[in-house]
């Protein structure tokens, strides 16, 4: 599904395809863990449906 977040980075909307179920989205906006909700889910994108950043911001703000 498509996803939409603003970097807390750049200000900018950015869209990422990641492989989840609208199920599996709501699970997670109802509480449930990310990790658990989505177990198949990358952690890059886990972590971008969460606080909007991009791995390219990790990369701008830590180097990683």
């Amino acid at each position: 599904m498509e996803i939409y977040r603003f970097s807390p980075v750049t200000g900018q909307l950015n869209v990422r395809q990641i492989n989840c179920t609208q199920e599996q989205y709501d699970a997670w906006q109802n509480g449930t863990l990310i990790q658990n909700a989505m177990p198949s889910v990358s952690k890059e994108d886990r972590e971008f449906i969460i606080s909007g950043c991009t791995p390219d911001d990790w990369h701008s703000l830590y180097g990683t």
